[in-house]
């Protein structure tokens, strides 16, 4: 039997005094007073307070057997507490409900851990048992707040006259990336599917079709290692239009998270959104996702020091490297065995060989290796680091750009030690002139920065062959708080463009044509301007509700191994199912 609830456990208040309800939910917490046992019901709404007294005494004898977790269902009528029992805290804080009959849909055994936001619970237990975790009241915000965004997000895309296209799931496989999860086709032996990174080749032929605004929130996949804001499968905003240029891309969706952070936030985002370009990122924060809620900006003080007689300044500017500093404001006292333990936690982070230090303490510089250094050279640096009196001037040097990522680093680990970050802002930022392509030591061959689809700026066209390495793309990400939040770029449109650049990342013309052949085809038959942008959703929602993980914000994540603990996935399958798909183990896995 089920009774049909008359109301919600989060919506009950004085307005309804005297009216018999019915409610249903779990029991929160179980009180028992002797005469009086107290249950706080709850559902995702919210929690109400139920009340059996000894009036009815088969219905309290009956009350004393629940315990936490079990679903139960109430009758009763609506009365107010009494004044020093009222809790502020709850909007059903003022009133209770009077049993005058209730059943137990079903008992619980004792859950593994408490159903509570501060739990510390492993997350290892939190997983296996999802479907409890998911009972607390954080988790389920965080899933309906990631309802609420997508409706958000569908509503103002249709506003704007984009269709919602769904692509395939299964399509053939491009490993141009990370790995891509690979399906087996019993009825095609021997070949395989692959699940989609991104669903850019097939928005693209949209474009080609004439579906001049597409958008789509769909799953992607990649088989990659995994930290906290990464999962095997994750879900992508995704976005293309056709006759665009940046400014229009930049104009939209500036206007969807300015709607995003209004509606579910209550926090007006100022705009456009400020720029940086890629080189200037790099310079200045050492990272393409620069996090802008504080200061320290890097300096560049290899021209200070490129004569000076210590040999790893002066080798290192020579050899074509930087020696580079920021200054960590109100630090100048740190003392020496802190400074110690801070260059060993460098090193082991950010593979930089060693840290070098200016103390700026009541009008006096002291530098760490001050003594192969001219006082005026010492003076110089920290100026050029903007050190005031009591900061403290960190210093690397060795191979950019290399240097410049172990700067920016740096720099955020001295930002959250010191708390430097102001939390209460929310910095939105384009990062735009991103390189077409970068060199890779290890396979000798030019790499995308962003896909092979990006289209050079149209005055670098010349130099595809000639330097590469210099050839700026017509790309852009969206950071958020030292997020990268989004990413795009305008597309190339025609085929012998398109030609070159797979020639330049060494796509032969028979590559090429096995594994794009469908695109440039399409690309014969008249293919208009188009670009667009993706944004990945899960992060989006994470930084929205402050949570430290993108499993905070997905409903059933994998674990750093890829895995599903609650249901033991991925698995071994039998023997039948494998010969059915015409796959042979060549090494079986331990069960």
């Amino acid at each position: 039997m089920s009774w049909k609830r008359t109301h919600t456990c989060g919506e009950l208040d004085l307005q309804q005094k005297d009216k018999q309800v019915v409610l249903n939910g779990w029991v929160d917490v179980r009180r028992d007073l002797g005469g009086v046992i107290f249950i706080d019901l709850r559902d995702r709404y919210g929690v109400t307070q139920v009340v059996f007294d000894q009036t009815n005494k088969e219905l309290h004898e009956k009350a004393q057997q629940l315990r936490s977790e079990y679903v139960i269902g109430v009758r009763g009528t609506i009365t107010k507490r009494d004044e020093e029992n009222i809790n502020p805290q709850r909007k059903t804080g003022k009133i209770e409900v009077r049993v005058e009959e209730f059943t137990i849909y079903s008992k619980a055994e004792t859950p593994p851990f408490e159903i509570k936001d501060d739990i510390e619970t492993g997350e290892e237990v939190r997983l296996k048992y999802r479907y409890l975790d998911l009972r607390r009241r954080q988790m389920q915000e965080n899933l309906i707040l990631r309802s609420k965004v997508c409706q958000t997000v569908r509503n103002f895309y249709s506003n704007l006259d984009f269709v919602e296209v769904e692509t395939p799931v299964l399509m053939r496989s491009t490993p141009e990336g990370a790995r891509d999860y690979l399906v087996p086709s019993r009825v095609n032996p021997g070949r395989f599917f692959a699940l989609p990174q991104s669903p850019q080749t097939y928005k693209q032929l949209l474009m080609v079709s004439g579906m001049d605004r597409y958008f789509q929130i769909v799953k992607c996949f990649r088989d990659e290692d995994l930290r906290a804001d990464r999962q095997p499968e994750f879900t992508q905003i995704d976005v293309e239009l056709s006759f665009v240029d940046e400014e229009t891309i930049y104009s939209i969706h500036e206007k969807l998270m300015a709607d995003i952070w209004k509606e579910h936030l209550g926090i007006e985002i100022e705009t456009p959104f400020p720029r940086l370009t890629y080189e200037e990122a790099m310079s200045r924060y050492g990272t393409d996702k620069p996090e802008t809620r504080f200061g320290m900006p890097i300096a560049d003080l290899s021209e200070i020091v490129a004569d000076c007689e210590f040999k790893i300044f002066s080798k290192t500017v020579k050899d074509g490297g930087s020696v580079l500093a920021i200054s960590v404001p109100g630090q100048g006292t740190m003392g020496r065995g802190e400074i110690d333990r801070l260059t060993e936690e460098v090193k082991s982070q950010t593979g930089a060989g060693g840290l070098i230090y200016i103390k700026s303490d009541k009008g006096t510089l002291n530098c760490s290796v001050g003594k192969f250094l001219e006082e005026d050279t010492v003076k110089a640096m920290a100026e050029k680091a903007d050190a005031n009196d009591g900061d403290l001037v960190l210093i690397l040097a060795g191979p950019s750009p290399a240097v410049y990522r172990q700067m920016g680093t740096l720099r955020l680990m001295m930002g959250k030690r010191f708390e430097l970050i102001d939390t209460s802002q929310t910095h939105f930022l384009w990062v735009t002139n991103f390189p077409l392509v970068e060199w890779d030591n290890e396979t000798r061959r030019y790499h995308a920065l962003h896909h092979p689809f990006t289209s050079p700026v149209e005055e670098d066209l010349d130099k595809m062959e000639s330097d590469p390495g210099s050839v700026k793309a017509r790309a852009y990400d969206l950071v958020l708080n030292g997020n990268e939040i989004g990413g795009g770029s305008i597309r190339i449109h025609q085929q012998g463009l398109q030609k070159q650049m797979f020639k330049l990342l060494g796509i032969g013309d028979e590559e090429a044509r096995e594994k794009f052949g469908f695109l440039l085809d399409a690309f014969k038959y008249g293919a208009p301007p188009h670009g667009g942008i993706a944004f990945g959703l899960d992060r989006i929602i994470m930084l929205m509700a402050g949570a430290q993980s993108l499993r905070d914000v997905i409903a059933f994540p994998k674990n750093q191994k890829a895995q599903s603990l609650m249901d033991n996935c991925p698995d071994v399958v039998d023997e039948h199912q494998l010969k059915e798909l015409h796959i042979e183990l060549r090494k079986k896995p331990k069960v």
